[in-house]
């Protein structure tokens, strides 16, 4: 007696968001605790079926950005994970079904308004105080 074929496969796409002129640094992807090569955009890892824990982080100086999630993947089927590095060093990572928006954002873009309104108001009051 002959033993059944095994399932097929299952497909598990990471996409990581973002690209390396803006972030220079490509997240490191772990699937089950094991590293596996990764680019930024989607990246395809076929899978035996079941539970399998995807993590992501970056790493500079410090590791950074880190974030996972456990998918349940069924013979012949793609699941989809996205991950988004975070513009500021010391936050988390996002990571979901699919795309994430990009952890920080918004706390880099008020920050660099500061420094702008900082930059441009110390000349300006230098002058009037000369005045």
């Amino acid at each position: 007696m002959s033993q059944p074929p095994p399932p097929p496969p299952g497909h598990l796409r990471i996409t990581l968001q973002g690209n390396r002129m803006l972030s220079m640094i490509t997240p490191s992807v772990q699937i089950n605790g094991y590293p596996v090569p990764a680019r930024y955009g989607p990246n395809v890892y076929p899978m035996p079926p079941g539970v399998h824990t995807v993590s992501a982080y970056a790493q500079w100086m410090w590791r950074y950005g880190g974030a996972s999630q456990q998918v349940q993947l069924a013979p012949g089927q793609t699941v989809d994970v996205f991950y988004a590095v975070p513009v500021l060093t010391f936050m988390a990572g996002a990571m979901g079904p699919t795309k994430q928006r990009t952890p920080g954002m918004l706390a880099f873009v008020l920050l660099l308004v500061v420094l702008v309104l900082i930059v441009i108001g110390l000349p300006v009051a230098a002058i009037l105080a000369t005045s």
